[in-house]
């Protein structure tokens, strides 16, 4: 058995935390876990235990070995839609001095996904984690956008990949013209970056000389390598996946879902959720079971370690000891 806690995190509320991020707070010994906080103990029938979801908090003050839930995160609605409405998949980084989030955002908390027809990225900074100004609307030329990831690569321009539901669930990329904060700056669609199968939740990163981009293929972490991070190619073992084969821990003994990865000079954590005990592949349109539903849909986050061998990413998901982050290895 793992040595690590395993779960590492559920959400005390509606025990649906997903598609976690994790960051330090500069000036502090924290680490900030922002997260999906679905609604699984709802039992409608619908999928409104995933829409109408918040950006629920987990805060670590032993190097993320152990967190505790803050609350959630507030401000991240636009003035003229008051309400409940739907926040997925936050992306959190530290930029030009400040903290940005990229945030997946839908009008309401509908029943059916006939309801709900348009999902956008939005964009926030914030100088504390805590409070967040909105920038505006990352347009991408699609309505249908989500999961969206930033990072700065080999040409030195910022970046976002983010899943197009319009093409097929494939990946993306956008470049920035013009600093973040620019009011008049926009992003240019750059066009798709990783084709099919479909997928979501890419995640970007460097390790060991190369850019790697995870994406979610609902079997695994799918891994994608690049010299530049512009042009990327699908790692070959295992049929490019990680996180497929199960863990040992409690909570862990399915495929690990939408990651975010931290890296530690020469390792990194690739920090995901899973659904522990869901058994219907088609269990996202919603069960009429009550008590099938509480028990399926519910979630919890895990971490596992990466490193890389040669221009292979490999992943240790039974960690034998608790994670340990330090600030000091983060790239500057």
């Amino acid at each position: 058995m793992p040595f690590a806690p395993s779960p590492l995190f559920r959400c005390p509320v509606f025990d649906g935390a997903a598609d976690p991020v994790v960051i330090h707070r500069r000036g502090t010994a924290e680490w900030w876990m922002f997260y999906t906080a679905r609604r699984a103990t709802l039992t409608t029938g619908g999928v409104d235990w995933i829409t109408g979801t918040r950006i629920g908090i987990a805060v670590s003050t032993d190097a993320g070995a152990t967190w505790q839930y803050r609350g959630v995160a507030e401000g991240l609605d636009p003035e003229e839609c008051p309400g409940l409405n739907t926040h997925w998949a936050p992306e959190v980084v530290w930029h030009d001095g400040r903290y940005h989030m990229f945030l997946t955002w839908g009008a309401g908390a509908p029943g059916s996904w006939a309801e709900q027809t348009r999902r956008r990225l939005v964009h926030f900074t914030s100088s504390d984690l805590e409070q967040w100004e909105f920038v505006g609307r990352v347009d991408v030329g699609s309505e249908n956008v989500i999961d969206a990831a930033f990072a700065v690569v080999s040409d030195g321009r910022a970046r976002l990949w983010f899943k197009d539901e319009v093409d097929g669930s494939t990946t993306w990329s956008a470049v920035r013209e013009g600093a973040l904060e620019e009011a008049n700056g926009r992003w240019r669609a750059e066009g798709q970056a990783i084709g099919l199968p479909a997928h979501e939740g890419p995640n970007v990163f460097r390790l060991g000389g190369w850019y790697w981009m995870v994406v979610d293929e609902w079997r695994g972490q799918a891994v994608h390598r690049s010299a530049d991070g512009l042009a990327w190619t699908r790692q070959e073992a295992n049929n490019g996946l990680i996180l497929d084969a199960p863990g040992t821990g409690a909570d862990d003994a399915t495929y690990g879902r939408h990651a975010d990865v931290v890296t530690q000079g020469d390792h990194a954590y690739i920090f995901y959720f899973t659904h522990p005990e869901w058994q219907d592949t088609d269990m996202v349109s919603g069960l009429a079971d009550p008590a099938r539903a509480v028990r399926e849909q519910r979630t919890s986050i895990h971490a596992a370690r990466l490193h890389v061998e040669g221009d292979a990413l490999v992943c240790t998901r039974d960690l034998d000891a608790p994670v340990h982050l330090d600030p000091a290895l983060l790239e500057s």
